[in-house]
């Protein structure tokens, strides 16, 4: 006996409806599918008023083109339907093989992605920086003609994330070292897996049972380079040179009184941006975002409570507002800019333009690289000045200070600006440790302390 099949899903049956129109009598197709209630046009129908009763009645003669008759449009809304059933299954027909295949990582990728936009508030360079590791491949990059290889899109993206294992994960990041991406690096495509999978974990958005990438292999990373940072005679000859323009290279003939005027003004802006980075230890987003509502001279005291990220002025790095001191040579800085004449209402940027808008950090660093060229001083970033301020405070105060000083979140990042060079006094305690002196006794060394045997 053949086994039963299941019967196929029959198509709906519809009725046909006329409509007044302003243009004429019209044929309309309604049905029911799924308890909805479904209705299209047909189109203008054949029919005539009937003047006795007022009903329709089909009209004499040949139907016209672009007309229909009760046959034609019953015809025709069978089409309808049909083509209507026809859609609407293979979007059902979707549905349950993305369902059955479960949701891809690509998506979940989007999702963690929109999560520390708007539940987390991540900083725009943030977002920025993970979004170009979870870019299409192909996609170009935002600068020059480069494309991005797109490595974690290229490998998981239309893989179902519930079916991605840990063998998959360290498989990737394997290839990654055999292509010698440096371990740093390898970390951090990891970094971005575990946490697009910590995401999915979630009951609110997959509820995977498991992170798949916290069973692969962390790679052990060079220890962070000994801090170097400029001493203060090295902050201003850097400061000098562009006090000069010395960093503007050489200038173009013929420029006119009020463009040389302007230039100098700009040069003197950026010596004391320069001093200014070293002596307060602000971030480079920080300085940016500077206003002079967030200075005080007469107290000696500045707040730090807002910063520019990838373009986008917010909070600061750590979502919260700091005081710190203004030292003598950073409020002589701050004095100095504040006599400009313009630009120094308290809404005004500290470091602004020549109609007073924020300057581009692009052009600053490529200002400060030239400064520090011409000044001969060996090639340090732009954050080595904040490296400076906290090396330089941590001389003469302690871990905590230094914290609240550079606005660290953790105490371990402040830990090494306490080792980053030793303190004056440094010298002194390990000398008076070793000290020893000759003992005329047996020709050998003792310690110049050593208290006397009791008898």
């Amino acid at each position: 006996m053949p086994t039963p099949r299941t019967a196929a899903r029959l198509d709906p049956t519809g009725a046909l409806v006329v409509r007044e129109h302003r243009s004429g009598p019209v044929y309309e197709a309604k049905w029911r599918r799924d308890g909805r209630q479904m209705k299209r046009r047909i189109g203008p129908a054949w029919l005539e008023r009937d003047g006795e009763n007022g009903d329709w009645r089909s009209r004499r003669g040949r139907v016209p083109a672009g007309f229909f008759d009760e046959k034609r449009a019953t015809v025709q809304m069978a089409a309808i339907i049909a083509e209507h059933e026809r859609k609407e299954r293979a979007v059902e027909a979707g549905e349950r093989a993305r369902l059955e295949r479960g949701v891809s990582f690509r998506q979940v990728a989007t999702e963690w992605l929109e999560h520390l936009r708007v539940e987390r508030g991540a900083k725009p360079a943030t977002l920025k920086d993970y979004g170009y590791l979870l870019a299409e491949p192909g996609a170009p990059h935002r600068c020059g003609g480069g494309r991005s290889a797109g490595l974690i899109l290229a490998t998981f993206g239309e893989r179902p994330i519930a079916k991605i294992t840990t063998k998959e994960i360290s498989a990737f990041l394997r290839r990654l070292d055999a292509d010698g991406v440096s371990a740093r690096s390898v970390n951090k495509y990891r970094e971005v897996l575990s946490a697009i999978f910590n995401y999915a974990c979630r009951e609110d958005t997959h509820c995977l049972p498991s992170n798949p990438a916290q069973g692969t292999v962390k790679r052990r990373q060079q220890p962070p380079a000994v801090l170097d940072f400029y001493e203060p005679e090295e902050i201003e000859a850097l400061a000098q040179m562009a006090a000069v323009g010395s960093h503007r290279g050489k200038q173009p003939p013929g420029l006119s009184a009020g463009e040389i005027e302007w230039r100098a003004r700009e040069d003197a802006q950026d010596a004391e941006l320069f001093r200014i980075a070293a002596y307060t230890g602000l971030r480079f987003g920080e300085l940016l975002a500077l206003r002079w509502e967030d200075v005080n001279l007469d107290a000696r005291r500045m707040v730090v409570h807002r910063a520019v990220s990838a373009g986008v002025e917010g909070p600061t790095k750590t979502w919260q507002a700091r005081f710190i001191p203004i030292a003598d040579p950073a409020a002589e800085a701050l004095k100095r800019l504040r006599a400009r004449g313009d630009y120094t209402t308290r809404d005004d940027y500290v470091f602004c333009s020549r109609l007073g808008r924020r300057l581009d950090p692009s052009a600053v660093r490529r200002r400060y690289k030239r400064a520090r060229d011409a000044a001969g001083l060996r090639p340090l970033r732009f954050h080595a000045l904040r490296h400076a301020a906290g090396s330089l405070v941590a001389r003469h105060a302690d871990a905590r200070f230094v914290q609240d000083f550079l606005g660290h979140s953790r105490i371990t990042t402040t830990e090494r600006y306490m080792h980053a060079k030793a303190r004056p006094e440094d010298l002194e305690r390990v000398n008076l440790a070793f000290a020893h002196k000759p003992s005329t006794a047996h020709g050998t060394l003792r310690p110049a302390s050593r208290p006397a045997d009791d008898k």
